[in-house]
């Protein structure tokens, strides 16, 4: 069954695509740093585990020193995973560097077909929905596509900047929400 892209939280109900996507992320090399670690056998024997840890920054469960409270969803459309967003509720003194409030990855398969897009248009109306006025989004400069996806959801850009800890000049955008 096929539908409109949806943004929905993590659900074993996806669990064959999202592994299969992290499978393709490994492969390919392009994925979020925790992307290209995870264990797909352990994923595999334990699903249970991977939505316990995506839930662990969610409202009313106690943070690590240095963490805020957010969540993950995921894109899906019928019974496919598309990509995954960070939606993160405050900012700290290092998500205001380098992060910001929202991160996404689009799984490789589905790169360049607009679920880029509509995964932060859809994280920006859940934004919107949690009471933020503003959000700030960063990119690496070199990430054309994402700077695209950014700037096509009314994306203004602070700047560029060079980090001490991260290899690529680095863009931060803010969003008026």
């Amino acid at each position: 069954m096929w539908g409109m892209p949806e943004l929905v939280k993590p659900s074993s109900h996806y669990k064959q695509s999202f592994i299969q996507a992290v499978r393709e992320a490994q492969a390919s090399g392009s994925g979020l740093g925790d992307t290209l670690k995870w264990d797909v056998a352990e994923m595999e024997a334990d699903f249970n585990s991977v939505l316990a840890a995506l839930r662990r920054y969610e409202p009313g469960n106690d943070l690590p020193d240095g963490f805020v409270h957010s969540e993950s969803l995921w894109l899906v459309e019928g019974d496919e995973y598309l990509g995954r967003a960070s939606l993160r509720h405050t900012l700290n003194k290092h998500l205001r560097e380098f992060g910001g409030h929202i991160g996404y990855e689009v799984r490789p398969s589905a790169r360049r077909q607009g679920y880029g897009t509509t995964m932060l248009r859809l994280t920006l109306e859940r934004a919107r929905e949690l009471g933020l006025e503003r959000v700030l989004i960063t990119c690496d400069a070199v990430n054309l596509g994402s700077r695209r996806v950014i700037e096509g959801n009314g994306g203004v850009l602070e700047g560029q900047f060079v980090l001490e800890f991260h290899p690529k000049p680095l863009r931060r955008y803010w969003i008026t929400l």
